[in-house]
């Protein structure tokens, strides 16, 4: 049984910066493909960034390019999502995902679609 935990969403001013981590138990990973979506009220799903095994490319939306940092510590089994430079149209639920099927497309690495395991989510609120 695979399990994520997200954790580190809160409030905060516009400018401001924010760290998620999110804890991953089960299954094996290192290998694993991992992703972070949010979901913003009346808003579909969207795609954040993503941190693909094998190779280590990392994706990041448009929107978050340059202020957004992905990375992943297989010694602690965590993915975290640095945000900086944080905007009101940052406000959302993050969620966390894992893929463990190997190999993807660009098109995947960015479909919520692909994964195949996620997290209870953690809100992150941007005051302007």
């Amino acid at each position: 049984q695979v399990q994520l935990v997200e954790s580190g969403g809160g409030l905060v001013q516009a400018g401001g910066s924010l760290r998620l981590s999110c804890a991953v138990s089960g299954g094996i990973f290192s290998t694993y493909t991992l992703g972070w979506f949010r979901h913003a009220p009346g808003k579909e799903r969207e795609f954040v960034s993503s941190f693909i095994w094998p190779g280590g490319r990392k994706f990041y939306a448009d929107s978050v390019k340059g202020r957004f940092t992905i990375s992943k510590d297989n010694a602690k089994n965590t993915v975290t999502l640095q945000m900086n430079s944080l905007k009101p149209e940052d406000t959302a639920v993050y969620y966390c995902a894992a893929r463990s099927r190997i190999g993807l497309t660009t098109a995947q690495a960015m479909d919520s679609g692909a994964y195949d395991y996620w997290g209870q989510g953690t809100q992150v609120t941007v005051s302007s």
